[in-house]
């Protein structure tokens, strides 16, 4: 098992302001899990009672709409923390996190990241940082829904992923998204995904490979999404 002040993924989160001895200290506490694709970390309504950092892995984070249906909010990846504010405000998880690919994490429990809050200023700042961060992408995400047309979001979520995640060496997408959860993510069903998918690909702006996308023309994409 890995050691905490040893690990690299650290820096990408909150738990960068954390000294050796504290590192050292969580290393002693954490648990380590593999979740498998399609797994769920944890799921909407659960008490989760601390926080999940990920080592490898990209995860999506979906709320259960009246209807029924799954609504992606966002996508995870690694070097990310779940869980923080259901800690803060001591509140049942408000999202489910289920894995896109496999996933390692790590589960830290929240008696020991509460510790570092009474001790660590740079810490609990870096968390408030965070949950305001996630704040302001829900703003963004309000007005884009209710300004942008369904194909502009497709464009601006297409180039998000490739940005984001990146590419595999065919040139297609690296997080391969179904054509429902691509649908969830722009707010629109499946059936107008699929045939916008379809008329990008007649404008030549992006290949179909079987399920997987290719990006032919990013800079026309970006002019769609803005």
């Amino acid at each position: 098992m890995s050691k905490c002040e040893q690990c690299i993924v650290r820096e990408f989160s909150s738990l960068k302001a954390l000294n050796k001895d504290e590192l050292i200290r969580i290393s002693e506490c954490k648990t380590s899990k593999t979740i498998k694709k399609g797994e769920n970390i944890f799921e909407e309504g659960d008490n989760v009672n601390g926080i999940f950092c990920i080592k490898d892995g990209v995860c999506k984070l979906t709320k259960l709409s009246p209807n029924g249906k799954d609504h992606i909010v966002k996508l995870v990846a690694k070097g990310e923390l779940l869980g923080q504010r259901s800690m803060i405000s001591d509140e049942p998880a408000n999202l489910s996190a289920i894995a896109l690919d496999d996933m390692q994490v790590c589960f830290i429990p929240k008696n020991e990241i509460l510790n570092f809050f009474d001790k660590n200023n740079q810490f609990s700042m870096n968390v408030m940082k965070t949950i305001c961060g996630d704040l302001k992408l829900a703003d963004d995400h309000m007005v884009n829904m209710a300004q942008k047309s369904v194909k502009e979001r497709l464009a601006e979520t297409l180039i998000y992923i490739h940005e984001t995640f990146g590419t595999n060496n065919d040139g297609t997408l690296k997080i391969q998204l179904s054509r429902d959860e691509l649908a969830s993510m722009i707010g629109t069903a499946t059936e107008s995904c699929i045939r916008l998918l379809s008329d990008f690909k007649k404008l030549n702006l992006i290949e179909l490979v079987g399920k997987k996308i290719v990006l032919k023309d990013i800079a026309k994409l970006k002019k769609i999404a803005d």
